[in-house]
């Protein structure tokens, strides 16, 4: 870290240094034109060797500074070019508008002032095109291979070689420069067709984008136009488009901004992105159905190894399978038991075993770069629940920063996926071979249980209580979240068609749906259809579930949902004094298997209030029955949040619950697994 500080110092020193002499010389030579003085002679050459350190200098400072931009927050990146280099341009346009209304007004001819706002639009034009390349090269490399990384690095070191023309005096437009020209043209035009995170983008963000890259590239026209004006102009005493090296970072930098415009406007490479997405939720599904399609573990392993290996690309791995005091090397891929031994002494040196551990910088470890091995990145993924260590993955990468964060949430969902497989497995196992069946059921509804959310964000812009109980030892109710964004968060309750170990497991692929899906910040509309598309393939065909997705969002102050045939969202709305049900449309995953579901499903906005109070529940709250089969009614959960409204939503909850057990009686057994949500928005939202 010291020695960037001090080499980001020194880069902008120099340019600093660089580009003050650059411009005493061109004024140097302005007033020698002027009066024809014999000092002209040697000002080219000083001329270009100042304007060879000046760019290397600008772009070795940026080069650095863009190695600290992290995260997918891609927006951010396109403000970045704009904000601090983009702006470069409307700068040097306004510039060089005033000197033409001082000329104009004032009658005169300044060659001085001419030079002097000619040298602060290179200086700008050098730093806009700094910033953009370097920027651009953090996208380009997004989910990046050995190849890619290659093939930039080559890029980079030829357009660098073409200052060797600026310094030398050569002029590239020369006969025997064009086919090298021509070959960093057409790899140009290659680098330029890496867009994958183009495909990230929601459609809100797609439209900032296309905002932003027109500005960008109305930044490029500018630059690219004030200078071609002045191209051999007699008046100049250095001709900047005859510089090579700034035609080419150009040509590359608007190239490059004209693809991603293109492409987030008609979304052409997305689904190279998308395949990777449905293949990670078909092999999540794989994963869900093992014990249904009465797999073993083995069978379950190989999966989990296969799918990580796919999902994230890895070029070296192995897994580890520990029963009791033993542990064997199960799976590898192009890996020697030789080097899995010297990587593992390693990491029992640094005590680092069965641990969840991450390293993109391998190189950068003494110990690990003393081992010679050719892999840069690795990821150790640990298959443990509360009580058994299944076993140990180890993935390698031969790049740095190999696992990105989205890359690693998936593969955590496929090793949390698998520990749930492996635990029903055994289960289901051991249940059939002795007559300790309800015994062993309680493991499965602690597993279940440790998939419910026990708690969710608390401090923020509305409260949250909660209730679940299953009719048996576990069951097919279900709900959870998602933290989309700082203001956004997705809520998802359900229930899966029948009881017991049947709907556990459908309970389970559903959740692992909702995230698989919901990690690409969906409406809950598409959300519906997507999920009935999947569960399509997985449910038997006399089973369904049904759902309600909610997205609150804070920043608008509202919330969308969608509901799949589940209970009607009861609703306290402050401002009207009214409780009411939505009344929405929606129909049952599952039950439809074909495109036609997707006529059957909407969605709806609604704008909340403070003290605004959302009751989500499931048909075991309204069909709960008492000694007389009576059933509880939607009618009198309605009048007990009437009564109840102005109470916290733990309160809120209590009341309605204890309602519930004093009109079922404490001996009544449950009819239906019982879920209930009470969500009561704070009267002072936080600023966030």
């Amino acid at each position: 870290m010291l020695y960037r500080t001090n080499a980001k110092s020194l880069f902008v020193t120099t340019a600093i240094i660089s580009w003050s002499l650059l411009l005493a010389n061109v004024l140097l030579g302005a007033e020698g034109m002027r009066h024809e003085s014999s000092v002209r002679l040697a000002i080219p050459y000083i001329n270009n060797l100042l304007t060879v350190i000046f760019i290397v200098s600008v772009f070795f400072y940026q080069r650095q500074s863009a190695d600290n931009l992290k995260g997918i927050d891609f927006i951010s990146y396109l403000w970045n070019i704009f904000a601090k280099a983009g702006v470069a341009a409307y700068l040097g346009i306004a510039l060089y508008m005033a000197y033409r209304m001082v000329i104009t007004y004032a009658d005169v001819e300044s060659p001085l002032l001419l030079h002097m706002v000619y040298q602060v639009n290179f200086g700008l034009l050098v730093l806009f095109l700094a910033k953009a390349f370097y920027i651009w090269r953090q996208l380009l490399l997004y989910h990046k291979n050995r190849f890619l990384q290659i093939a930039w690095d080559w890029y980079e070191l030829l357009l660098f070689a073409t200052l060797l023309l600026t310094l030398l005096n050569f002029s590239y437009s020369s006969y025997i420069f064009l086919p090298l020209l021509a070959l960093i043209g057409c790899y140009t035009l290659f680098l330029c067709t890496n867009l994958k995170w183009v495909a990230y983008l929601t459609f809100n963000k797609k439209s900032r984008s296309l905002v932003l890259l027109s500005a960008i590239l109305l930044g490029c026209y500018i630059f690219t136009d004030f200078f071609y004006d002045f191209a051999d102009s007699p008046e100049l005493v250095i001709d900047y488009a005859d510089v090579g090296f700034l035609m080419l970072a150009m040509f590359f930098v608007g190239l490059y901004t004209l693809a991603a415009f293109l492409v987030a406007l008609f979304s052409l490479p997305t689904s190279s992105v998308f395949e990777q997405k449905s293949e990670d939720l078909l092999n999540f599904q794989r994963l869900s159905q093992s014990i249904q399609q009465g797999q073993s573990e083995k069978q379950v392993y190989d999966m989990l190894f296969e799918s990580t290996i796919k999902a994230s690309d890895a070029s070296a791995a192995w897994f580890e399978l520990i029963k009791g005091d033993e542990t064997s090397i199960s799976h590898q891929l192009t890996i020697e038991e030789e080097q899995i031994g010297r990587i593992r002494h390693l990491l029992l040196a640094y005590n680092i075993q069965n641990i969840d551990y991450i390293n993109n910088n391998l190189d950068r470890n003494p110990g690990f770069r003393d081992l010679t091995l050719p892999w840069k990145s690795l990821i150790i993924l640990p298959i443990k629940s509360k009580k058994h260590l299944f076993g140990v993955l180890y993935l390698l990468k031969d790049i740095e920063q190999g696992f990105d964060r989205e890359t690693v949430n998936v593969l955590r969902t496929f090793t949390n996926q698998t520990i749930l497989t492996i635990e029903n497995l055994r289960l289901v196992k051991e249940s059939l071979q002795n007559e300790r069946y309800k015994e062993e059921l309680k493991i499965a509804s602690v597993v279940q249980d440790s998939l419910i959310p026990k708690t969710f964000p608390s401090d923020s812009w509305f409260e949250i209580a909660t209730h679940a109980k299953a009719a048996k030892e576990v069951g097919g109710d279900f709900y959870d979240f998602l933290q989309l964004s700082e203001s956004r968060i997705a809520i998802i309750i359900g229930d899966v068609s029948g009881k017991g170990i049947s709907a556990a497991f459908h309970m389970a692929q559903m959740k692992g749906i909702f995230h698989g899906l919901m990690q690409q910040d969906m409406p809950p509309s598409e959300f519906m259809k997507q999920a009935n598309s999947a569960l399509s393939r997985c449910l038997e065909k006399t089973s369904f579930i049904t759902s309600a997705l909610y997205i609150i969002d804070y920043r608008m102050k509202g919330f969308m949902f969608a509901r799949a045939g589940h209970c009607h969202t009861l609703y306290y709305n402050s401002m009207m004094d009214d409780t009411f049900y939505f009344q929405t449309d929606g129909l049952g995953l599952g039950i439809i298997r074909d495109k036609s579901y997707n006529n059957h499903v909407r969605e709806m906005y609604y704008d909340y209030n403070p003290t605004d109070v959302m009751v989500i529940y499931t048909d075991g709250i309204v069909e709960a029955r008492n000694l007389k089969n009576e059933e509880y009614g939607e009618d009198r959960l309605l009048f007990m949040l009437t009564q109840t409204y102005h109470l916290e939503a733990e309160d809120i909850k209590c009341a309605i619950i204890n309602d519930l057990e004093d009109f079922t009686g404490s001996a009544t057994d449950l009819y239906d697994d019982q879920t209930l949500l009470v969500i009561k928005f704070k009267p002072t939202q936080p600023n966030k």
